[in-house]
């Protein structure tokens, strides 16, 4: 059985949602990131990026593998569960290029414009603007790849749809009318049931400072925690 690390956070959302496309047992293991948890021993001798979503994985090729970057673990599991990526090359290679794209685009961008939008202390009009603006072309880009592509890389559903669905969702949300093909899409995937169990992995766990698509009520703690001294303190 896999053993997940994750919580309600949009880079453990995409793991928990393929692992349930994948009907995989699993054992889910929470992680507080208000709490700092991903600084405790044991959690830093799984991954000393101290980051979440991690998975052990007892079945892998060679024996048993712990693996962390949300990125990496998608195309693990894809790769050696036989779902979700392409095995043509030419289709494989889109895959990958859509993914590539949520990883260094979409999930940084998205997370600085909410950081300097609604985390952090002091506003700054220039980084608010700069990554506002940026999110703005990135979603463009998506609504134009599925204004005329059923999914990401094609007509087939695969892990850079899951990789890009909880990044996007409340996006979505808040702005339907202007993103027709990524809210048809957005739909399309959001109906999927193993979607909804994966979006709803941790959700318990959600604390009165966290709200969905941000936190708010911060306490000095857990801000030093997620942005300050503690999250930068060696080791």
């Amino acid at each position: 059985m896999i053993t997940f690390y994750g919580g309600p956070t949009p880079n453990g959302r995409k793991v928990a949602i393929l692992l349930e496309e994948l009907g995989l047992a699993y054992a889910y293991r929470g992680v507080d990131i208000l709490a700092g948890d991903q600084f405790e021993p044991g959690f830093l001798a799984l991954n000393p990026n101290n980051k979440m979503p991690v998975i052990v994985d007892p079945d892998a090729p060679g024996g048993q593998l712990v693996l962390w970057e949300s990125g990496a673990i998608l195309w693990h599991l894809a790769e050696t569960r036989g779902g979700f990526l392409p095995t043509e090359p030419r289709a494989r290679a889109i895959c990958h290029q859509w993914l590539m794209f949520q990883m260094s685009g979409v999930g940084p961008m998205f997370g600085q414009n909410a950081h300097f939008s609604f985390y952090a202390e002091e506003k700054h009009p220039y980084a608010i603007a700069r990554y506002a603006s940026e999110v703005d072309r990135l979603l463009r880009v998506l609504d134009e790849r599925l204004g005329e592509s059923r999914f990401l890389a094609g007509e087939a559903y695969t892990i850079a749809d899951i990789a890009t669905y909880p990044y996007t969702l409340r996006q979505v949300e808040m702005r339907r009318d202007e993103l027709p093909g990524l809210a048809r899409w957005s739909d399309e995937i959001g109906a999927r049931p193993a979607v909804g169990r994966g979006m709803d992995i941790g959700r318990d766990e959600l604390r009165k400072e966290t709200i969905e698509g941000g936190l708010a009520g911060l306490t000095d703690d857990q801000r030093s925690i997620l942005f300050g001294a503690r999250q930068y303190r060696r080791r």
